[in-house]
This record gives structure tokens, C-alpha cells and sequence, in this order.
């Protein structure tokens, strides 16, 4: 198997085997100088020779107490990075949150970065695009889900009133009548409401004769009612469906003078801003009905269930029109250099104004990483990233030893003369 890491170990290994041996060239020579005659040269070379040994023994011992405990003993204040695994991860993740992710640096990477552009490249691109949208898509049946929550749905059914009541909400629904009107959407509607009465008309007509006549047993008797009770119903009854077919989309008086109330109402509550409040306020009463929130709800609750079933296809239409305005976006972006602009500015604002709840975030995440990885692993690798400049620790700690050792020697033996055995 391919040792990613084989060229770091041969490192280590190579730069640990050659301190070792330096430390054991110093016991070495401090050995060698017991055995010489006595004199200034045994005696330098005895004194430069244990402070070199001791130099590299001490480092030896601070590299290795970094990682494991020396020679296995439990002695306190050793294996430091094992043993504060999770504190050094809390101390890593503060550093970079609070020193690297900092509010001038990151103003500073953004105002280089031309975010418009890669977002331009990226919403015109129809493989990304595409995929945005499906996962705009599948996000879809969470968010509205999220409306029926027991306090969106509150929230929902007291701001509704509450935005389209007074006479704001009557000026909008005015706005909203003119456009019926001026394509004829009304006339429709009338229409619907003549189909409905015909149909109302015709499935009730022998209960409709049943009572005309039962009214006209009351008012002329039961004579007169039993000889014209059926004939007087049978004859209203023919007469206001004779009327409505009068009322056909070719065009009637009745459809007329509809279109001309209509219009008038439209032009009077323009005018009037009490009417307008008026009609705003009849709005409010009405959606804050009981009975017309549950019709609200049930109409919703459909249209739901049918963007989510759409939402769910591949095909579905709600892909296809994400996606459109998705790359109409990108040929915004490329067409309008202000809005370019604008968009670069909003973003950095944005990614700005998240930054101190990003480096919470960023911090508490490194964090948990670290106090994660496994001991062994960790210890394992920060050796092989570290481990080598650290083998230069130990090879300076003998030779600085062995050069002040071999310094102070001389500096007292010219200073107080020899002493001792030398």
C-alpha cells in the first residue's frame, strides 16, 4: 500500500537518528576525558563535553514531552499535546476565528473577489443552474411545511387582516378590480355567477314550485291554490330563466349596467378615501373570519400538496421556472453594470455583518474537530509535520551546550586559574 507520509518519515527518521547520534558523541567525548592526562585541554574538553550532553538530554527530554511521556514515566507536565487535545483545539479554533478570519481581512479577500461575476458565470451556466434549482427545489416542501407550524400559521392569520385592512388594503384590492375590469375578468365572473344561479335553478326546481305554490296557498287560500298554485310557479319559473339566458356574453342590459356599477364603484372609492377605508375594513372583518381562514387554509393546504408533488419531479414545472429565473438573473448581472454594483456591496455587507456569529461558529467547529481526531493519529501526524524542525531543537541544545560549556571553562580557568582535577 502507498505510504502518502513515506517521505516524512524517512525525514524524521533521519533527522532523529542524526541528533541521537551527536547526543551520544558528547557522552562520548565527556567519557573520553576522564581518561586523559590532567590539564587545560582534558579539562576544556571535559567541560564542553557535559554541557553538551546535558544541552542535548534536556532538549531531547522538552521534544519528546511535547508528544509522549519520556522513557514511558507518567512525569507530570509531559505527553502535552495528547493531554490537552480539546484545550489546544478551543486555543486553534480562537486563533483563527478571532486572528485570521478577521472583519479587515475578510473586507479586504471580498473587495478583491468579483462575486457578481462568479455568480453571473455560475446562474448561466445550465448544468449549475439546473442543479441550484433542484436543490431550491427540494427545499421547497421544507419551507412551506414550516407554514403550517402551529406559529407561523398564527402569525400568518393576524397579519393577513392586518396588512390588506384599512384603506391601504382598499386602495390594493381597487388596483386589483381595475385590472379584472380592464380585461374583462369581470364580465367572467358575472357569467359564473348566472351558471352557477341556472344550474342552482334547475337541480331545485321542483322544490322552487313546491314552495311558490305553498306561497300562493297562503296568500289567496287553498283554493286558489290548489287551481293555480302549480301554473303560477311553472310561470316564474320559466320566467327567470328566460332572464337569465337574456344575460349571454353577447352582451344584455343587465350585463351593462353590471359593467357600469362596476366601474363607478371603482372610480368612487378612488376618489374617496373613506370608502376605500370602509372597504378595507369590510376586507379585514372578512379574512379574519373563522369560516373564510379555514376556507384560506384549505386552499392553501391543496396548492401545497400540489407544488410539493411538482417540486419532487425532475420534470416538474418548478425546476424548469427556478431555473429560468435563475438564468435570467445571470443575464442580468451581465447587462446591467449597476446592479452589479449593488449586488458586490449587498454581498460584502452581508458576509460582513455574519462574521462575528461566523467566527463563533468557525471557532467552536475547529474546535470540535480536533477534539475528535483520534489521540494517536494526531500525535502521530503533528510529529511528522513538526517532528524534523524539532530534531534541530535537540542538535543546537548539544552544540550551544557543548560551546558555552567549553566557554565558561576557559573563562574561569583565565579568570580564578585551574581548580579542581584540572
Amino acid at each position: 500500500m502507498n505510504d502518502p507520509d513515506r517521505a516524512a518519515r524517512r525525514s524524521l527518521a533521519r533527522h532523529r537518528g542524526f541528533a541521537t547520534l551527536l547526543l551520544l558523541l558528547m557522552g562520548v567525548l565527556a567519557l573520553g576525558a576522564h581518561f586523559l592526562p590532567p590539564g587545560y585541554a582534558a579539562g576544556l574538553l571535559d567541560a564542553a563535553a557535559k554541557a553538551g550532553f546535558i544541552g542535548g538530554i534536556a532538549d531531547w527530554f522538552a521534544v519528546t514531552a511535547l508528544f509522549r511521556h519520556p522513557l514511558g514515566l507518567p512525569i507530570p507536565h509531559t505527553a502535552i499535546i495528547p493531554s490537552h487535545k480539546e484545550r489546544l483545539g478551543r486555543a486553534l479554533g480562537r486563533f483563527v476565528a478571532n486572528h485570521v478570519f478577521t472583519k479587515d481581512e475578510v473586507a479586504r479577500t471580498l473587495s478583491g473577489l468579483d462575486l457578481s461575476a462568479i455568480l453571473e458565470r455560475f446562474f448561466q451556466d445550465p448544468e449549475a443552474s439546473r442543479a441550484a434549482a433542484a436543490a431550491l427545489a427540494a427545499m421547497l416542501p421544507r419551507i412551506l411545511a414550516s407554514v403550517e407550524d402551529g406559529r407561523a400559521r398564527r402569525f400568518i392569520s393576524r397579519l393577513l387582516p392586518r396588512l390588506l385592512g384599512g384603506a391601504a388594503g382598499g386602495r390594493l384590492l381597487v388596483r386589483a378590480l381595475r385590472s379584472l375590469v380592464a380585461g374583462g375578468r369581470h364580465q367572467e365572473v358575472f357569467g359564473f355567477i348566472l351558471d352557477q344561479l341556472r344550474t342552482t335553478l334547475s337541480t331545485k326546481e321542483e322544490d322552487l314550485r313546491a314552495a311558490i305554490a305553498e306561497r300562493v296557498r297562503e296568500q289567496g287560500g287553498r283554493l286558489v291554490g290548489w287551481a293555480l298554485g302549480a301554473t303560477i310557479a311553472k310561470r316564474v319559473l320559466a320566467a327567470v330563466n328566460a332572464e337569465l339566458d337574456k344575460m349571454g356574453p353577447g352582451g344584455s342590459e343587465i350585463r351593462l349596467a353590471f359593467d357600469e356599477w362596476v366601474r363607478r364603484e371603482i372610480d368612487r372609492i378612488e376618489e374617496d378615501p373613506s370608502r376605500a377605508a370602509e372597504l378595507g375594513a369590510g376586507l379585514k372583518e372578512v379574512l379574519a373570519h373563522p369560516t373564510v381562514q379555514a376556507w384560506l387554509w384549505d386552499v392553501w393546504r391543496r396548492l401545497r400538496e400540489a407544488l410539493e408533488r411538482d417540486a419532487a419531479d425532475p420534470a416538474g414545472h418548478s425546476i424548469a421556472l427556478l431555473q429560468q429565473m435563475l438564468r435570467n438573473t445571470g443575464a442580468l448581472l451581465a447587462a446591467e453594470p449597476a446592479v452589479r454594483t449593488r449586488l458586490q456591496g449587498a454581498l460584502e455587507a452581508v458576509v460582513v455583518s455574519l462574521l462575528p456569529a461566523a467566527q463563533a461558529e468557525l471557532s467552536g467547529f475547529i474546535a470540535g474537530v480536533v477534539g475528535r481526531w483520534d489521540t494517536a493519529m494526531l500525535t502521530e501526524r503533528l510529529e511528522l509535520f513538526v517532528g524534523r524542525d524539532l530534531q534541530f531543537v535537540r542538535v543546537n541544545g548539544s552544540l550551544v551546550g557543548f560551546l558555552v560549556g567549553g566557554l565558561v571553562y576557559a573563562g574561569l580557568r583565565a579568570t580564578f586559574g585551574p581548580a579542581g582535577l584540572y
